[in-house]
């Protein structure tokens, strides 16, 4: 697949994390379909905006789920998932879609998604 993107800033930080969805392709599919275009509930995407977070995309490939996601410069990951988490609906909404992930009702999207380390970057 083939993606043309234009962000409105040029400086930023990125974070990569990883989930596991439950092998189940009905799941999955849901999966897919409550975070389609305008799907995810508007808070959820106003709080991610109020902590820092400039954009955000998830990629799929068999089970496992991968998030990039660009903040502000300044960006501090533990303090920013620790406010959102107490965002309103945000726990509703992550028991919500807990139902497709290898996780509990109870955790948070900073336990769910596992931080994954750079390894390579294309030199310019």
């Amino acid at each position: 697949m083939e993606y043309i993107e234009q962000q409105p800033y040029t400086v930023f930080k990125r974070f990569c994390k990883t989930l596991e969805l439950t092998d189940d392709p009905e799941l999955i599919a849901a999966y897919k379909k409550v975070h389609g275009a305008g799907a995810a509930w508007p808070e959820i995407t106003q709080g991610m905006r109020e902590v820092g977070i400039l954009d955000m995309e998830i990629y799929l490939s068999g089970t496992t789920l991968f998030m990039i996601m660009d903040t502000l410069p300044d960006f501090d990951h533990d303090k920013a998932m620790t406010e959102l988490a107490g965002k309103p609906h945000q726990s509703e909404w992550e028991a919500y879609v807990s139902r497709f992930q290898k996780t509990s009702a109870t955790s948070s999207a900073k336990d769910k998604w596992q931080l994954v380390e750079r390894i390579y970057k294309m030199d310019n």
